[in-house]
């Protein structure tokens, strides 16, 4: 089954992506996703040796509804900010993270997120991977903001990425 479907979440990517693009619910369209969705990833495994072990279930569904009540938060506070503060009443900041991450990808979805949230955008990695460079909007404790992020987001993405 694992030389079938090397890939698992990207095949059922694929196949939703394929869905929503074609915007029609037919079985040919289905059918012709999920001929897509497994011929992608068995010829692009190759170029991924070095995997993570993605745990799907509910320590993702966990996540993606904790980063989407996140960006929801983040919205209000951000217009509240724009609407209600002068911007030199802001407190922007550089704030580096430390990552305890290993893989390329949980660090792309850690960085994904922080830059998908308002209010924070990340900058820039490190050469060697280890550190994650984000600007914040507004922070009044920049180690407090970095300890959050860690917590909320960081720590999640080592159980979900092993």
């Amino acid at each position: 089954m694992r030389r079938l479907f090397p890939h698992p979440g990207l095949t059922l990517l694929l196949v939703t992506m394929w869905m929503l693009v074609l915007n029609d619910l037919s079985f040919g369209g289905f059918v012709l996703g999920a001929v897509f969705g497994m011929l992608v990833p068995l010829f692009t495994a190759p170029f991924w040796p070095d995997r993570p072990s993605v745990q799907y279930g509910w320590r993702l569904i966990a996540y993606v509804l904790l980063v989407i009540g996140d960006i929801i938060v983040a919205n209000f506070h951000v217009a509240r900010l724009i609407l209600f503060r002068r911007n030199r009443d802001l407190r922007s900041c550089w704030l580096n993270i430390p990552l305890d991450l290993q893989s390329a990808e949980a660090i792309t979805v850690l960085a994904g997120t922080i830059s998908l949230t308002p209010g924070t955008v990340s900058a820039d990695i490190a050469t060697d991977g280890r550190h994650l460079l984000v600007h914040a909007l507004d922070s009044s404790d920049p180690q407090a903001e970095v300890a959050r992020i860690k917590a909320r987001y960081e720590k999640r993405l080592m159980e979900i990425f092993r």
